[in-house]
């Protein structure tokens, strides 16, 4: 433990270097990430394609079935599990802990590439892929709900205003955006009228296409100019579909809505979300791995009234769902039990050494100690969380401990006539953890230490 005296025979050295450690944990302490769990990577990915309107059994066989043919070839995957739903699919790839997750990542791509030739032709959207973190689950959903509003028109505006402007707060990573679909314009054909009107579904079909074609008509040139041709703007409502001409029979025209009835809807009717007993549409927040989970919380807070001005006077935006308070009760009770430790820790000293400079010693110890624990926590890529927070409020205990039993051995010796510098060095050496060894004491006498004993049982 000779060691140990060397902080004892170098004072000032000991000074600056408690202080520069201090600082550094201070430092570290700004930037280490607060999360509610431990940040732990797992080695998924999840896989999602969609086909609107087709049922769960057609994209179970059509879509699932080749996904899961070219994705089981992928070297590692240890589980693969598929979900599908009326119109979508998504598949969860669980892969061997020693497996990189974005060279797995490349495999998956490729695994994709290599089935599309056999999915379905009517997919608007190749198959995609993101990573998942289990552990990452949001840390904030906020609720858009309105009196007049439909779902569709409030999903679009999250969408097309809200998510975007949550997307680019600091430490915001992903949002997701739930409880409803795009507008979409809903068309119900009624078999009987069709039959007697004698109109088939593929002459509907080709009506819609038709007349909603997105690219121009035609176009005309000359040498030096060329005009496009359009018979008009895309529609995007019932009241625009409901007197399309679908067929011409007797030379009388054969409207849309004389066939079937044409309505403002979704595109997923079965897609809603509540907030309490109101419907209304959510939006999931989760942070970036590195991000501070209070910080992040709190700057969404701070812009919510601004994404509220962006929207119609109607529209509420409102939080539905908030973890910080427990990480913040967390790092409270935290901060008060390390102020108490110190309290106790003062008034233990003070009360059986009655000598407040011995009592301002582990006054200074104790929170030295614990804050340059901050730099290696930051170093080895930890977070404060609530295991974290939990180790710190049990060491607290020991560097409490130790900080009374290194000075009562101290004082100790110094009452038995010891200056305070000899002092120093002998109770460090008895306190610590080493080999037994006999020095000769003052007047003589010889003491034993043994290793792993405490201040006061050091024989004399």
């Amino acid at each position: 433990m000779r060691w140990l005296t060397a902080f004892i025979v170098r004072p000032v050295a000991t000074t600056l270097i408690c202080i520069a450690m201090v600082g550094a944990g201070v430092l570290a302490m700004f930037f280490l990430p607060v999360a509610p769990l431990p940040q732990m990577d797992f080695p998924m990915i999840s896989v999602s394609a969609s086909l609107p309107g087709a049922s769960p059994e057609t994209m179970a066989s059509s879509v699932a079935t080749p996904l899961e043919q070219a994705l089981g070839a992928i070297s590692g995957v240890t589980e693969m599990t598929s979900r599908s739903s009326e119109g979508s699919t998504r598949i969860s790839l669980m892969f061997d802990f020693s497996r990189d997750v974005n060279s797995a990542a490349r495999d998956v791509q490729a695994a994709i590439n290599q089935a599309r030739p056999m999915l379905p032709s009517g997919m608007r959207n190749v198959p995609s892929y993101h990573k998942v973190n289990p552990s990452s689950s949001p840390v904030m959903v906020l609720a858009m709900t309105s009196p007049t509003a439909t779902q569709a028109q409030l999903y679009d505006l999250a969408t097309t205003i809200v998510a975007q402007k949550l997307a680019q707060v600091k430490g915001v990573g992903e949002v997701t955006v739930g409880g409803g679909s795009l507008p979409a314009v809903r068309i119900n054909l009624n078999p009987q009228a069709l039959a007697n009107a004698g109109v088939s579904l593929d002459e509907v079909r080709n009506a819609l296409t038709r007349e909603n074609s997105i690219g121009p008509n035609g176009y005309i040139e000359n040498s030096q100019h060329q005009w496009y041709l359009s018979s008009g703007r895309q529609m995007n409502t019932a009241a625009q579909f409901r007197p399309l001409i679908v067929a011409w029979r007797n030379d009388s025209p054969i409207r849309l809505q004389d066939v079937g009835t044409v309505e403002d809807a979704s595109e997923d009717k079965f897609n809603v979300g509540y907030l309490n007993d109101q419907q209304g549409i959510l939006l999931l927040i989760r942070r970036q791995a590195d991000a501070n989970i209070i910080e992040t919380v709190d700057a969404i807070r701070d812009r919510m009234q601004a994404f509220e001005a962006m929207m119609p006077a109607d529209v509420r935006l409102s939080v539905a769902q908030d973890r910080t308070p427990s990480i913040r009760a967390s790092m409270h009770e935290a901060q008060n039990t390390l102020f108490i430790a110190v309290a106790l820790v003062v008034l233990v000293v003070l009360a059986f050494l009655r000598d407040w400079r011995a009592a301002l010693i582990p006054a200074v110890a104790v929170p030295a100690s614990l804050l340059s624990s901050f730099t290696l926590m930051y170093f080895f890529g930890f977070t404060l969380n609530t295991i974290s927070l939990m180790a710190l409020i049990v060491a607290t205990g020991f560097v409490v401990d130790d900080a009374i039993v290194v000075l009562e051995s101290v004082m100790r010796h110094i009452e038995k006539g010891l200056s305070p510098h000899r002092a120093a060095i002998r109770g460090v050496r008895e306190v610590g953890f080493h080999r037994d060894r006999h020095e000769p004491v003052a007047g003589g006498g010889v003491y034993t230490d043994v290793a792993g004993r405490r201040a006061g049982r050091a024989l004399v």
